[in-house]
């Protein structure tokens, strides 16, 4: 039980459910699996499930997942156009 409420306190609802904040620690991780395993993370996954809130951090994040392709898409086009401009 200790270690829940230890973990409870790195996210915390406003108290008219408006904002969230988290403690975030000093370091961030190196690997994925770290990464998966940080305290903010684990976190966030406990808020989205605490609240029902799946089905909207899934739309949230295929948002953000769809943007950064494009982006990387459009870096790679201009990379290319320089690369002919180039030649």
């Amino acid at each position: 039980m200790a270690a829940r409420a230890k973990k409870s306190e790195k996210v915390q609802l406003s108290k008219d459910g408006s904002s969230i904040s988290f403690v975030q620690s000093d370091s961030l991780p190196t690997s994925t699996k770290k990464f998966r395993q940080s305290p903010e993370i684990e976190g966030f996954y406990r808020f989205v499930y605490e609240n029902d809130l799946r089905v909207e951090a899934y739309q949230i994040l295929s948002r953000i997942l769809i943007r950064r392709k494009f982006e990387r898409e459009e870096a790679a086009r201009a990379a290319r156009a320089a690369k002919r401009r180039q030649s």
